[in-house]
């Protein structure tokens, strides 16, 4: 018996395609193997913390998010502050929120940065809103409508789940990174490009996120005895604001307000009859508190 060397020119694979295919694979695997149920509205998602993971880690970033927006304003020297403790825990002791495993983690901030119009949740619970946006709110209701919405994205774990696809994104454009690298900086030209694709991926679903934190701030205010239409007039404030932007809605991780006026509009319709005065209705305005 002869043996005969095979010239014939066989298939070579990059090893670098090999590793970025594995950590490619390693990434997606990871993100779909932690799926949990949310505690509070019996969703799968795909979270890699536990719900007190969440809690440590909104109290740990709390002290620093606050420093870099001009502080924290007590609710002993300033009746603003004190409104917003107040409204915040009305919204959770009177509705669902307070069945919630977050429930007595939410604490609520008022912010002394007088020039950015904004409001924002960390996990687990801590809820902050800028002097600038509560000095445009003109009364109770209206501040339930953004706490409610900012409660909405604490319930659904909206944090906790951008985090994860967060950590896929980022393994996902190291694993493009090292199967384009070459010696004319293929790889760093792909990584930027998939680095950006990831990030228009994340502000996709980030738009969505707001929509259902929209919904969940009307159902809260319904709940607690707010009239859920003044949402509508958090919508007038955010969009008198956004005035001279000229930013397409698909870049941005916010809804236009217009679009959100819209929504909001056929969920009062469909689910409150058009608008409930409820018990408090209104409420009180800011007019003397400022």
């Amino acid at each position: 018996m002869s043996y005969v060397e095979d010239n014939r020119p066989g298939i070579s694979i990059n090893p670098r395609l090999i590793i970025a295919a594995v950590i490619a694979l390693f990434g997606i695997v990871t993100y779909f193997a932690r799926t949990q149920v949310n505690p509070v509205t019996g969703e799968k998602q795909h979270i890699a913390m536990s719900v007190d993971d969440e809690k440590s880690l909104g109290l740990q970033a709390a002290p620093k998010m606050a420093a870099e927006m001009g502080g924290d304003i007590s609710p002993r020297t300033d009746p603003r502050a004190s409104m917003v403790q107040e409204v915040g825990r009305r919204l959770v002791d009177t509705t669902e929120a307070g069945k919630s495993p977050y429930a007595d983690n939410f604490h609520f901030h008022l912010l002394n940065d007088p020039k950015t119009i904004n409001a924002f949740a960390l996990p687990g619970g801590q809820i902050f809103i800028t002097k600038a946006l509560f000095d445009k709110l003109d009364d109770e209701a209206e501040l339930a409508g953004v706490l409610g919405h900012e409660i909405g994205h604490v319930i659904h774990r909206h944090s906790a789940q951008q985090m994860a696809k967060g950590q896929l994104g980022q393994i996902l454009t190291t694993a493009v990174g090292v199967g384009a690298s070459d010696n004319e900086g293929g790889g760093q030209k792909a990584a930027m490009a998939a680095q950006l694709a990831n990030q228009m991926l994340q502000l996709r679903y980030g738009r969505g996120d707001e929509s259902q934190s929209d919904s969940y701030g009307l159902r809260l205010m319904n709940q607690a005895g707010y009239d859920p239409r003044a949402m509508l007039d958090v919508m007038r404030i955010l969009k008198e604001a956004s005035q001279g932007s000229h930013q397409p809605e698909w870049l941005s991780s916010h809804p236009l307000p217009e679009t959100r006026v819209d929504q909001i509009k056929e969920e009062l319709q469909r689910d409150y009859g058009g608008g409930s005065n409820g018990s408090i209705g209104r409420g009180r305005t800011f007019k003397g508190s400022r």
